[in-house]
C-alpha cells in the first residue's frame, strides 16, 4: 500500500482548479514539503502557464486527447507515486476517467456554486476519498473562511489566470497539507538517492543551499550556469535529483554526455536518458518535431501528439536527422527524461539551448564548443 497521500483538486469547469494548484504548490515549495504536482487532465497547462504571457500561454499549449490510454497511465502514476501528490484533474470526469479520483486518498472541492459543489462532494465521497476542504469560488471578492475544522470551508477568490493571487483561504489549505504531506524530509531523500544509479549524485536542493548561504537570491537563473558546472566533473555518470528548471537539467546533461545520465521523476523513480534514433523523416507517432532552420542554428520544436508521454516510449521514439554543423535550441513542453534525452542526441552539435518561455530573453545556451556562445547565456528566439 502507497503510504504518501495524492491529494484531488477537483470542481466543474473554470472554477480556478489549475490556478489553485498553482497557488498551493508555491506555498508548499516554501514550506519545503517535498510533492509533485500531477495535471491528470490533457489540457496542456503547467507551472509554465501560470508564469507566462496570455500570448505564449496560447502559442505553446497544446491540449490532448482525455481517452482511456491517457487515464490507463495517470492511474498508474498515482498508484507508483514516489512523493505525496497534488492532483489536478478535468471537470466533467466520464465514468472510465473517475478511475482517477478513485485511487486518490484525499479531496480539496471547489466551486463557484452549490449544485458544482454537491455533484463533486457526491462523487468524492462515493469513492471514499477524505475531504481536505470545500471552497467556494469567486473571481472577484474576498476570502472568507467559516468553518476550520474537520472541513476547511469558505470562499476563496482572486484566482485569476495568469495573476494569481494567494489570500487567507490559501495560506490555510497550504497549511493543512504541509501537515497532511508532512515526511522526514533527510529521510524521504536519503531512501531515494540511496536507490540513484550512479555513484556521483547531485542532490539540487543542497546545491542551492550551498551557491546561495551568503546570497539573497533564493532561484535559480541562467548566469549561476558556469559556477555550477565548474564544481561537477564533465563526462562521467551523473544522477540528479531534486526540482530545478528544465535549462538546468539540459545542462548537466550536456555536460555528462556521453556518459549516463539519470533523474529522479517522482512518477517514475530514477529514469536515464537515452540518445535517439536520428531519421531524415522521424516518424511521428508521439511527437510531431518541426524544424526551422536560421543563420547559425537549427530551431527544433516538438509538437506532443499524446498528452501524457510514457517513459516506455523512449525506445521507438526517432527525433530528426539535423546539421552537425549548427546550434540547436529545443522547444516545447518536454517532460526532464525525454528533454535531457534530446540533449544526450544532440551533444555532438557546436552549441545547444533551450527554450523556458517564462525567461526574457526566452532561451537559454546549455552547453557550447564556442567562444560565441558559452553556457548561461541567453537569447531571443522567435516562438512560432
Amino acid at each position: 500500500m502507497n503510504t504518501f497521500p495524492a491529494v484531488l483538486i477537483g470542481g466543474p469547469p473554470h472554477s480556478g482548479k489549475s490556478v489553485l494548484t498553482y497557488l498551493l504548490t508555491q506555498y508548499l515549495r516554501q514550506r519545503g514539503i517535498a510533492h509533485y504536482v500531477l495535471r491528470a487532465c490533457p489540457d496542456g497547462e503547467g507551472d509554465w502557464s501560470q508564469e507566462s504571457t496570455p500570448d505564449q500561454v496560447r502559442l505553446l499549449r497544446q491540449k490532448g486527447a482525455f481517452d482511456r490510454t491517457f487515464v490507463d497511465r495517470v492511474c498508474r502514476d498515482i498508484e507508483q507515486r514516489h512523493l505525496p501528490l497534488l492532483v489536478d484533474a478535468g471537470g466533467r470526469p466520464t465514468l472510465d476517467q473517475e478511475r482517477i479520483i478513485q485511487r486518490c486518498t484525499h479531496a480539496i472541492v471547489l466551486s463557484g456554486n452549490s449544485q458544482g459543489m454537491n455533484e463533486w462532494r457526491n462523487r468524492v465521497e462515493q469513492y471514499g476519498l477524505i475531504i481536505v476542504a470545500e471552497l467556494h469560488s469567486e473571481l472577484h471578492g474576498s476570502d472568507q473562511i467559516e468553518v476550520e475544522k474537520p472541513v476547511l470551508r469558505g470562499v476563496i477568490s482572486g484566482l485569476e489566470r495568469n495573476a494569481p493571487t494567494g489570500g487567507i483561504v490559501v495560506e490555510a489549505l497550504a497549511n493543512r497539507l504541509a501537515r497532511l504531506m508532512h515526511y522526514d524530509q533527510a529521510e524521504l531523500v536519503q531512501q531515494h538517492l540511496q536507490r540513484a544509479p550512479a555513484e556521483l549524485v547531485v542532490d539540487l536542493d543542497r546545491l542551492a543551499r550551498q551557491m546561495w548561504a551568503e546570497a539573497t537570491q533564493r532561484r535559480w537563473i541562467p548566469p549561476d550556469l558556469p559556477q555550477i558546472l565548474d564544481s561537477i566533473p564533465a563526462k562521467a555518470p551523473l544522477a540528479i535529483y531534486g526540482r530545478g528548471p528544465n535549462w538546468l537539467y539540459a545542462a548537466l546533461a550536456g555536460h555528462t554526455a556521453p556518459a549516463p545520465f539519470s533523474l529522479f521523476d517522482p512518477r517514475l523513480g530514477w529514469a536515464q536518458a537515452q540518445s535517439l534514433q536520428r531519421l531524415p523523416q522521424p516518424v511521428a507517432d508521439v511527437i510531431r518535431w518541426q524544424t526551422r532552420e536560421e543563420q547559425d542554428y537549427t530551431m527544433l520544436k516538438a509538437h506532443l501528439l499524446e498528452p501524457y508521454l510514457d517513459y516506455d516510449d523512449l525506445s521507438d521514439l526517432t527525433v530528426p536527422q539535423l546539421d552537425r554543423q549548427r546550434g540547436v535550441i529545443v522547444s516545447g513542453k518536454l517532460p526532464f527524461w525525454l528533454l535531457t534525452s534530446l540533449i544526450v542526441t544532440y551533444h555532438e552539435h557546436p552549441w545547444l539551448a533551450v527554450v523556458q518561455p517564462q525567461l526574457n530573453p526566452n532561451s537559454v545556451i546549455i552547453f557550447s564548443r564556442c567562444e560565441d556562445y558559452r553556457p548561461g547565456n541567453s537569447i531571443q528566439v522567435m516562438l512560432d
